[in-house]
């Protein structure tokens, strides 16, 4: 049998049974980026503990960690880089030391800039929730905020006129608060069909145009139809397709950053 990352991310058209299609959508939704109920305790379980804000949903994890040093004074020092995005950023499935925002940390100090990343992954997230979201992103003052979101609203075949309103009115404000922001776009799988899966792919392209964001054109590049590099669902990387998520986004986050001045001798 082939293997589901295959289906889901090969390019030209995929000819299912109807019966088959329904199935594969409703495998989707279940365990694709991020749509897994929230309700399944042993999920909820795997997810790193923390505040949640007035929607149930789970708020941002500080992922910057330096032995010796308390949060308060890391926070007090250090610029603010926002993940913000649903389970492909939340880190669904592996340990929270092992997500792209906490392995981004370690790069992060590995070349020298001094940046605090936070953690606003939920998993299940769609851009309507992200809307939902966004003053509470904003009251931490970010200096940057790499936005993945959208996958859960393609996978449920949500309007992409919903899609954009959503994922344009976080850009404005963001925009508005003079936040650099990182847009990371994401793809679909064939069978929802050419035109869909194509006016989706473009929305990415043509908004982080249109308000001057940096564009990361897919999240999952490289890793995405590597099984080696996901997990048992086919579609949630582990810490190693994590790690090549982070070296894809770092060369185009670098331009953003600003590395701090050798101390003189």
């Amino acid at each position: 049998m082939r293997s589901f990352t295959t289906v889901f991310f090969q390019t030209g058209s995929v000819s299912l049974h109807p019966a088959c299609q329904a199935l594969f959508v409703g495998l989707a939704c279940t365990v694709v980026l991020g749509c897994e109920p929230s309700s399944d305790p042993n999920r909820e379980a795997s997810q790193p503990s923390g505040p949640r804000d007035g929607f149930g949903q789970r708020l941002g994890t500080d992922v910057t960690s330096q032995p010796g040093r308390s949060g308060a004074e890391l926070r007090a020092e250090r610029p603010k880089i926002v993940a913000f995005g649903d389970s492909l950023t939340a880190g669904f499935g592996v340990s929270p030391d092992e997500s792209y925002p906490a392995q981004l940390q370690r790069k992060l100090d590995q070349a020298g800039y001094r940046y605090q990343v936070i953690n606003a992954g939920v998993s299940g997230d769609t851009t309507a929730g992200g809307v939902r979201r966004i003053d509470w992103v904003l009251k931490g003052r970010p200096r940057i905020v790499i936005v993945e979101l959208g996958a859960n609203d393609g996978l449920r075949g949500l309007d992409l006129k919903e899609t954009g309103s959503n994922l344009e009115q976080i850009l404005q404000r963001l925009q508005e608060a003079s936040v650099p922001v990182v847009l990371a776009g994401m793809k679909l799988p064939p069978n929802y069909g050419a035109d869909y899966t194509g006016r989706f792919t473009a929305l990415y392209g043509d908004l982080a145009k249109k308000y001057r964001a940096i564009y990361l054109p897919f999240f999952l590049e490289g890793v995405a139809a590597h099984p080696a590099l996901n997990q048992a669902d086919g579609i949630h990387p582990t810490s190693e397709g994590y790690r090549l998520v982070v070296d894809h986004l770092l060369p185009v986050l670098e331009p953003l950053l600003e590395k701090p001045r050798p101390t003189p001798s």
